[in-house]
């Protein structure tokens, strides 16, 4: 039977995931001459070369490629495997999650009390951020669990659905705007809305560049929270998410504009990498997609 190591198997594909011993040497908290002997000693027992090394760069072998999907099912397995015996309460470890800003307005605080119930050995390092920079994050494995604007679509990200929230265009009363209204009316008004990168925005001003000859002020902020609020000022109006302003329309210091076109509803995701098995980033993400089935 081949001498390896769960050890060096985990290396292995965290390397071929990575692209980078140093890096796999960050995310397994050891060091870079540590990952190194791991990998040659792999290499050792099977006989087999697994990287290409040149120049501090890393490509997988032919031989590499092939052994990968195995070393990722046994990894798998061994995870599974230890699940069976471990309670989430003996979870222990570091999440790195991220979040999109609207989560981070409404349900992230319930979350993060139902990730506590069920995991109270583990800490949570938070990141609230743009849900373009947060794809970036957990792609290059900087985070573990993103709850964002989704799917990402990398074959090596599992998505759960969280559902999707609906906009609605508001406005302080003092504006006046209650009501039905034409493109003439809004574009009378700035259009505070989310940052250039999204495709919030890239709709509201396609749709205002096609139906309206004239300029229309289109002011862009990467904060949901500092729109909503340049919208209680009366400083523009704004199409927000539903669930961002319901507070503010029961009490009135926001009005409903009834226009007939709205940006496309968000979706949400639940996405984190599926290889290596992970019990607590699985369950995590479950977490999550239960709690905005009770927000919906």
């Amino acid at each position: 039977m081949p001498n390896w190591t769960l050890k060096q198997l985990e290396s292995f594909v965290w390397v071929a995931k990575l692209g980078s011993f140093r890096a796999t040497a960050e995310r397994l908290n050891t060091t870079q001459p540590n990952i190194s002997v791991r990998i040659s000693q792999l290499e050792s027992v099977l006989g087999v070369r697994l990287f290409h090394r040149d120049s501090g760069s890393v490509a997988l072998t032919p031989n590499g490629h092939s052994l990968l999907a195995q070393a990722e099912r046994v990894l798998q397995a061994s995870e599974e495997f230890s699940q069976q015996s471990i309670r989430s309460d003996q979870q222990i470890g570091v999440l790195r999650l991220g979040v999109a800003e609207l989560i981070a307005q409404t349900w992230l605080h319930e979350f993060l009390l139902d990730l506590r119930q069920v995991f109270p050995n583990v800490d949570v390092e938070l990141k609230v951020d743009l849900t373009l920079n947060l794809r970036e994050e957990l792609v290059s494995r900087s985070l573990d669990l993103c709850l964002l604007n989704g799917p990402i679509s990398n074959f090596n990200i599992t998505n759960l659905d969280l559902g999707s929230v609906p906009y609605l265009w508001t406005a302080s009363p003092r504006l006046g705007l209650a009501g039905p209204a034409d493109i003439a009316t809004l574009a009378g008004h700035s259009i505070l809305t989310h940052a250039r990168s999204t495709r919030h925005f890239v709709e509201l001003s396609a749709h205002f560049r096609d139906l309206w000859e004239k300029p229309v002020r289109i002011v862009p902020s990467s904060s949901l929270s500092a729109c909503l609020q340049m919208t209680l000022d009366g400083l523009g109006i704004a199409p927000l998410p539903r669930t961002l302003v319901a507070r503010e329309l029961a009490a009135g210091t926001l009005v409903e504009i009834a226009y007939d076109w709205m940006p496309s509803a968000l979706a949400f995701t639940a996405s984190f990498a599926h290889t290596p098995a992970s019990f607590l980033l699985r369950r995590s993400a479950e977490l999550a997609m239960e709690r905005a089935a009770k927000r919906h």
